[in-house]
């Protein structure tokens, strides 16, 4: 499968291969389609939209202002912290949720203006 980073998108541009030749719409798009086939990913999205009602209190970083620690996502989901990071890449690659470094952990919140320019980017494609 192949993935990219939003922020790599002028540089896959440059590189002359088949991606580089996809309008940034499409590119972002096809992303966040790919990104969105996956219940879980979909689950974690719903669930990042009101962390206090899904989430139980962090004791480090705030639940809305900083994000959920990935640890608490894959207890919920019942899987790895491994796969979960994995889904967590996949989201933020495709600009839907942002990941925020404190101390050792990592937590993710929602990109709310990429999501809003992603529904728009897929909306005109369609």
């Amino acid at each position: 499968m192949h993935t990219t980073s939003y922020l790599l998108v002028p540089i896959l541009r440059n590189s002359g291969n088949i991606v580089s030749r996809l309008p940034n719409r499409i590119m972002i798009s096809t992303l966040a389609i790919r990104a969105l086939a996956n219940d879980r990913r979909l689950q974690i999205l719903e669930w990042l939209k009101n962390p206090t009602k899904h989430f139980p209190p962090q004791v480090d970083g705030d639940l809305v202002k900083d994000g959920v620690c990935g640890v608490l996502i894959a207890r919920k989901l019942r899987i790895s912290q491994p796969t979960t990071s994995e889904h967590m890449k996949i989201l933020c690659q495709a600009g839907l949720t942002r990941p925020k470094r404190i101390k050792k952990w990592t937590f993710y919140k929602r990109d709310e203006v990429k999501i809003k320019r992603i529904k728009k980017a897929i909306l005109v494609k369609i």
